[in-house]
C-alpha cells in the first residue's frame, strides 16, 4: 500500500542578501544519461501495453523483499495518467535475450502551481534473479540523473527557480538492508520515518459525535474541491506537505473507496469560494458547503489473501488549522471503522509519519491502533 511521504520549506542565508541560486544551478544534472550495462540487458521506456509485465515484475521484487502487500495493475496503469509524466523520458525497463522484463525504473515529477518546494521520487527494482550483478546500482544512478534533470528544468521559470529542491527514494524496513546502504552511497541520507499502524475491528469502537453546527457528510462529487481545499489546509504544517491542484487532486484514486470516504463541514460558514480562500483557485463557488475535514478511504482487495486479514485503508485523515481540538479526526476515524466493520472488514489500516506536528499518533494509540512495521524517506536536499 502506498504510503504518501513529501519534503521541507527553505531556509533564508542569514548572511547573504543576495538571490539564492536557480534549481538549475543547484540540480548539477548530467548533460546526458549513462543507461545501464550491468547485466547485458536491453533498456527501453514503458509503454501502456507494457502494464501486466511490469505489475509481475513490481510483484516479483516486492515478494522477494518481503512484502505482504504488492503493487496493483491498476496503480500501474495509473502511473501513466499522472499530472506530470512523460514515460519516454521518465522510466526504464531492463529485458533480457528473450524480451523478460527483468528490472524497472521510473522518476515521479510533480505539479508546481503554489509549492514551496521542488520534488522528483526515484523509484526501481531488480528481479530476484538478476541480483548482484550491479544493475540497481546503475538504475539508481540513471535515476538520480534524471531527477535532477527535471528539477534543473524547472529553472527556466522564475515563480520557482529560487526554490529549495529534493529527490527522494522510499524503503520499506522488511526491504533489503544492503538497499539503504546502496542510496547512501549514492547521495541520500534517510530523511523522514513513517508507521504503518493496524486496527483489530473485532475490539469494540468508541462512538464519537460532533457538536453542531459541525456535521458529517458522505464524499460527494459536489464537495471534491471544497474537500481539496481542506486538504491543502489541513497538511500546510505537514513536513513537506504540497498543495494539490485540481488535477493532481483526482489522480492516483484506483484504490478510492467512495463508500468508506467522509467529510465535516461548518453548517454555520456561508462559504465564499474558493477564489476568495486561494486567489485564482475558482473550482469552488461562493455558496459550497464548507469543509472542514475529510478521511479518504481506500480498498486494497488484491492484498487480502497475502496479509491474511481484510482491511479498510485510511488514506488521508485531515482537520482545518483552525478546527483542530474540535474531535473533528476522531469522529471521522471512529465512523470509518463503524463502516469497515459493517462491510466485513477486520483490520483498519493507515500510514502516519511518525513525528506528524498534529499529535495524530497518540491519538491513533488511543483509538487502538498498534504498528505492524514501517518505512524510511531518503532524501538528496537541493
Amino acid at each position: 500500500m502506498p504510503t504518501h511521504p513529501s519534503g521541507l520549506s527553505a531556509v533564508p542565508d542569514p548572511v547573504s542578501d543576495s538571490a539564492p541560486a536557480s534549481i538549475a544551478e543547484r540540480a548539477a544534472a548530467p548533460r546526458t544519461l549513462q543507461v545501464p550495462t550491468a547485466g547485458g540487458l536491453t533498456w527501453r521506456p514503458w509503454t501502456r501495453a507494457d502494464v501486466p509485465a511490469l505489475t509481475e515484475l513490481m510483484n516479483a521484487v516486492e515478494k522477494a523483499d518481503g512484502r505482504d502487500w504488492f503493487i496493483s495493475s491498476g496503480e500501474v496503469e495509473e502511473l501513466f495518467d499522472a499530472p506530470v509524466f512523460d514515460a519516454a523520458s521518465d522510466t526504464l525497463v531492463g529485458l533480457d535475450a528473450d524480451g523478460t522484463m527483468l528490472a524497472h525504473g521510473s522518476v515521479e515529477r510533480y505539479p508546481t502551481t503554489g509549492v514551496s518546494l521542488l520534488r522528483a521520487g526515484v523509484t526501481g527494482g531488480v528481479h530476484p534473479t538478476r541480483r548482484g550483478e550491479g544493475i540497481g546500482t546503475e538504475l539508481l544512478a540513471w535515476g538520480t540523473g534524471r531527477a535532477r534533470q527535471a528539477l534543473a528544468a524547472l529553472g527556466t521559470d522564475p515563480e520557482v527557480a529560487g526554490l529549495p529542491g529534493r529527490i527522494s527514494a522510499h524503503i520499506l524496513d522488511v526491504d533489503p538492508p544492503e538497499r539503504h546502504d546502496l542510496l547512501r552511497a549514492a547521495g541520500y541520507e534517510p530523511m523522514r520515518y513513517y508507521a504503518n499502524l493496524l486496527r483489530d475491528l473485532s475490539a469494540p469502537v468508541p462512538a464519537i459525535g460532533l457538536e453542531p453546527p459541525l456535521r458529517l457528510v458522505p464524499w460527494s462529487d459536489a464537495l471534491e474541491d471544497a474537500t481539496r481545499l481542506a486538504r491543502n489546509d489541513a497538511f500546510r504544517d505537514h513536513w513537506g506537505s504540497q498543495p494539490r491542484t485540481a488535477e493532481s487532486w483526482r489522480a492516483h484514486r484506483s484504490a478510492f473507496a467512495p463508500q468508506w470516504s467522509f467529510v465535516v463541514i461548518d453548517e454555520s460558514v456561508l462559504y465564499e469560494g474558493s477564489e476568495q480562500e486561494q486567489p485564482g483557485d475558482t473550482t469552488v463557488p461562493p455558496g459550497t458547503p464548507y469543509v472542514v475535514g475529510l478521511h479518504l478511504g481506500e480498498r486494497y482487495e488484491h492484498d487480502w489473501e497475502s496479509q491474511g486479514y481484510t482491511a479498510g485503508y485510511t488514506g488521508l485523515l485531515g482537520v482545518r488549522r483552525a478546527y483542530r481540538g474540535r474531535r473533528i479526526a476522531a469522529a471521522l476515524l471512529t465512523h470509518a471503522m463503524h463502516v469497515y466493520a459493517a462491510d466485513g472488514m477486520q483490520r483498519a489500516e493507515l500510514d502516519v509519519d511518525t513525528d506528524n506536528p498534529t499529535g495524530a499518533p497518540a491519538l491513533y494509540a488511543r483509538l487502538g491502533y498498534t504498528k505492524s512495521d514501517g518505512s524510511t524517506l531518503h532524501t538528496i536536499e537541493l
